[in-house]
This record gives structure tokens, C-alpha cells and sequence, in this order.
């Protein structure tokens, strides 16, 4: 089986799991060919969790889940050094935290303190954990998903606007359509009548292995990016920082726009949803489908802004129908 052929039975596997959440088990595997990490942000029972252990559950890979919670160390995700008695005598050995899987799921990231955001956002940037002096190096397949929910804020440590930047993208799960609901009530159902029956013991499908995972990544690589494309999605990117040439009501919406690896965001997502698209090359419909994902967290909206009831989304659609095509 080619590369393609995998990648799409990951996501028809993933969309039985998850019923009405199509452009959510698209973004995910975005980011994972992106080779990114992902802030996804929903009302709880939205399938957030569901939709990253579906990922996981049909690739070949290594799980872990981080429940994050006010009393949580930043050890308690890295990993650190542990005495040992031997027969050679004592020594330290490193006991590697759950941050050490090819697909980790970090559970409501706002809801530990700073300094183990901090950890967990070291080891997505620079794919490796210092401790003690010693680096650590991260599998070769590795991506963050954390989720979050926009409600409950007591008890909760919102992530600095620095920090949110270096997520890929930052996608919001949205409630079903009812007929979608009804199809979920159908799929829990079925579920756990094969768990009553002890069905679930039946011969589970082959796993996606992870060399399809690289292999996509290469062909991705070579996707074909004019050098109007990259003007454009420049453009898209400059407009967020002088929004008052577009428009007066974008320079009072905006306080601070987005920083360059939103471009290169624009980039990498862009070239990936032309090879799901089966395209060997990038056109503006490719950077409008990401663009929201990619500009969400990067903007800073003006009290203003939030006083009128604007959210980012509706300043990207602004910016998206100001900004010229190439």
C-alpha cells in the first residue's frame, strides 16, 4: 500500500470513531504529517480525548496521557533521576516521564501551573528533555495534543500568548449536527454491547504503521509552492500586523498580530492539505482551509474588539476577504 492509501484508512478508521467531527480528524492528521503540535479546545463530551486516542489506537505507535491537574510537577511529565542500589553500588538512573511517546495527550494543559507548562512546551520545541545535565531525545514520531475547554476558568492557568504560538494549530471542536448525534448514540451503543458480549477480544485491524507517517512527510516535502503562494500566505501574515491598512475597523480589533512562525505554519499546513487533497502543488484554497487554525491563538484582540463581541475568527474571515489573491 502506497503512503496515500494508509494515511486515508487512518482517517476513514478515525471518522467511524468519531462521528460528526470530520474537519477535527482532519486537522489532527494535519498535524501529524505537519510534524506540529496541537491545542485543541472544545465544550467538555465534545470527543476531544476520543479523537486522539482514535489517532493513536489505529497507528502503530506509543501512547501517553497526561491528566493535567494544579499539584502536577514538571517531573511528573519529563521523567527524572532515580537512585538505584546495584551490586556495582549505588547510581542515578533516568526514569523517563510520560512525555517519552510518539503521540502524547496532554488532558486540560490549563489546568497545571506555569512551570509545568513550561516543561511540556520545552520538549515540544526542542523535542528533547535536559535533567541533571543529560539530554534526552525524543522518538523520532512525536506530537503534542492538548486540549483545553473555554469554560471553568477557576482553578485553571491560561497559557501566555508565547507560549500558545508554538502549537501548529490551535483547532475548536464544535457541537454535532443532530443527525450525527443520533449516530452517536447508535456507535456508544454497539460499543458497549460488543463489551458485554466480550467481542472486543476479536481480531483488531493491522495498525498503521509508522513508516507511512515518514514516508508521507517526504512527499509532502516536495509539494510544489509558487513564489506567489508564499507571498500570499506572507500577506496573510504581515496583514495581522498592520491590520489598519486594510481596514479601520481592523486596526481597532487587533493589538497584536501574528509572528513568523505563522507563515511558516502557512507553510507546512498548507502543503499538507494539497497532498490529502492529492495535489502536487498549492493554491489559495489550500491556505484559506488552515487559515483560521493557524491565526486563532496568534491573535491579540483589542478590548475594543472583545467589547463589540468579535472573536478571532471573525477578524481571520475580515483579513481573509481584505487580503488580495495572487
Amino acid at each position: 500500500m502506497t503512503a496515500r492509501s494508509q494515511i486515508e484508512d487512518l482517517k476513514t478508521r478515525m471518522g467511524e470513531s468519531i462521528i460528526g467531527q470530520r474537519d477535527v480528524v482532519e486537522r489532527l492528521v494535519i498535524g501529524l504529517l505537519a510534524n506540529g503540535n496541537l491545542l485543541i479546545e472544545g465544550l467538555p463530551g465534545l470527543a476531544k480525548t476520543r479523537a486522539v486516542k482514535a489517532m493513536a489506537k489505529n497507528l502503530d505507535s506509543e501512547f501517553s496521557r497526561i491528566q493535567f491537574t494544579p499539584d502536577l510537577l514538571p517531573s511528573d511529565v519529563t521523567g527524572t533521576e532515580v537512585y538505584h542500589q546495584t551490586n556495582d553500588g549505588a547510581e542515578f538512573k533516568f526514569d523517563p516521564g510520560p512525555i517519552f511517546a510518539n503521540i502524547v495527550l496532554a488532558d486540560e494543559i490549563n489546568r497545571a501551573p506555569a512551570k509545568v507548562q513550561a516543561a511540556l512546551l520545552e520538549a515540544m520545541e526542542e523535542r528533547q528533555v535536559t535533567v541533571s545535565g543529560t539530554t534526552h531525545k525524543m522518538p523520532p514520531l512525536f506530537i503534542v495534543m492538548a486540549t483545553q475547554n473555554p469554560i471553568e476558568q477557576e482553578g485553571t492557568y491560561p497559557l501566555p500568548e508565547a507560549q500558545m504560538d508554538r502549537f501548529l494549530m490551535h483547532v475548536q471542536v464544535n457541537y454535532p449536527p443532530v443527525e450525527d448525534e443520533v449516530e452517536v448514540i447508535r456507535l456508544v451503543r454497539r460499543e458497549e454491547q460488543a463489551k458485554q458480549q466480550k467481542e472486543s477480544g476479536a481480531e483488531k485491524p493491522v495498525a498503521i504503521p509508522q513508516d507511512a507517517v515518514f514516508e508521507a512527510r517526504r512527499e509532502i516535502a516536495a509539494i510544489h509552492v509558487s513564489p506567489e503562494m508564499e507571498r500570499y500566505m506572507a500577506d496573510l501574515v504581515y496583514a495581522t500586523r498592520t491590520p489598519a491598512a486594510l481596514s479601520e475597523d481592523l486596526g481597532r480589533w487587533i493589538e497584536v498580530g501574528a509572528s513568523p512562525r505563522a507563515s511558516l505554519a502557512f507553510d507546512k499546513c498548507g502543503r499538507t492539505h494539497a497532498w490529502l487533497k492529492d495535489r502536487d502543488f498549492v493554491d489559495p484554497a489550500d491556505v484559506r482551509a488552515v487559515a483560521h487554525d493557524i491565526l486563532r491563538h496568534r491573535l491579540t484582540l483589542s478590548y475594543e474588539a472583545q467589547g463589540e463581541g468579535k472573536t478571532a475568527d471573525d477578524v481571520i474571515d475580515a483579513i481573509v476577504s481584505l487580503v488580495a489573491l495572487p
